[in-house]
């Protein structure tokens, strides 16, 4: 396994972040366990969750099955940079209470002490805001935060979600109030979404943040979508949801056709490039695979050793193409 510093921190991360969210839905609890023994087997040291994982009625289930897998001891804990989130409403018995939300001062009390209790440990490494809260002051949000950090609940603070804007309001009003600020975001990014390369990771590397991006292969369809449909793969997440509504567009029918026509001719397997493609990418920490199987916890593993050519990463730009560098793309 391969590691890199989180952003401008002294913390050394995998180049690979295990994604949790399909521990409970997708994956249930013997074979979460098991995947997280594989991963960490395989050096993986950055594990990814949120507080709202398990969704509706079962919210907060994810991290207790994380909780259940670290109280099997054996070092796990130490051995594991934990991130988890907070702003989803977690209010009782599934109601949307007021202050179960966002990030006031309370809610972010309130939301800690219960992850760490379901997560069966006594601090997390990275604390992240799961997306911007337009009416929370920055001044309290910091505050709360410098709180946790003195009371040794959390270690580091970053953001999901947020514009290149935010994450400079954030930094800078943390500067002023003598806090760290953010060394993490966390964002949409891949071949087919670049639009973080617009404003938010030049915004990252600026203000020192390492860029941990979500769903890397575009909800299936750079997994080799065409492929598994064309094998009846049925059920599958490169056959349902988002990925079918994808290849319902006859213009991305036609990039995912041009990317695994490329990647064919050079034996190459399209999951493990997406991945292998991020982490040539400026700023990258590491891309966060959500595994349900291991066969797929293996495909990421081996993406991290990928190197890709020249002429595939130029051919790769000619599918994709980015937006282009800020300013410079939208003007003279």
């Amino acid at each position: 396994m391969k590691y890199t510093q989180l952003g401008r921190t002294g913390l050394k991360v995998s180049r690979l972040v295990l994604g949790t969210m399909n521990f409970g839905p997708q994956t249930n609890e013997s074979d979460s366990h098991s995947l997280m023994d594989a991963a960490l087997d395989a050096g993986v040291n950055f594990f990814d969750t949120a507080n709202v994982y398990g969704w509706g009625e079962n919210k907060g289930r994810t991290e207790e099955i994380l909780g259940t897998w670290f109280a099997q001891g054996g070092d796990r804990r130490d051995k594991v940079v934990l991130a988890t989130k907070v702003y989803g409403n977690m209010g009782p018995d599934g109601e949307a209470w007021p202050n179960h939300d966002k990030l006031s001062a309370l809610n972010i009390r309130r939301a800690v002490d219960a992850s760490l209790k379901r997560l069966q440990t006594d601090h997390i490494d990275l604390y992240q805001f799961h997306h911007v809260d337009r009416s929370t002051p920055a001044e309290e949000i910091w505050q709360a935060i410098d709180v946790l950090i003195q009371q040794g609940k959390i270690l580091y603070a970053g953001s999901s979600n947020f514009a290149g804007y935010k994450i400079a309001q954030a930094n800078e009003t943390a500067k002023r109030l003598g806090s760290f600020g953010l060394v993490s975001e966390q964002c949409l990014y891949n071949l087919m979404a670049r639009d973080a390369e617009m404003e938010v990771i030049p915004a990252a590397q600026e203000y020192g943040l390492g860029v941990i991006p979500w769903s890397p292969l575009q909800g299936g369809l750079l997994g080799g979508a065409l492929r598994k449909e064309r094998e009846g793969g049925g059920g599958t997440r490169s056959t349902t949801g988002r990925s079918a509504e994808g290849l319902a567009d006859p213009k991305v029918r036609a990039q995912i056709q041009a990317y695994e026509d490329l990647l064919d001719k050079h034996g190459l397997e399209p999951g493990e490039v997406g991945l292998a493609w991020l982490l040539t990418r400026p700023g990258i920490t590491g891309p966060i695979s959500g595994p349900r199987t291991r066969e797929q916890l293996d495909s990421a593993l081996r993406a991290v050793e990928l190197e890709l050519s020249e002429e595939v990463l130029a051919s790769l730009e000619e599918i994709f193409p980015g937006p282009g560098p800020s300013p410079e793309s939208f003007a003279w």
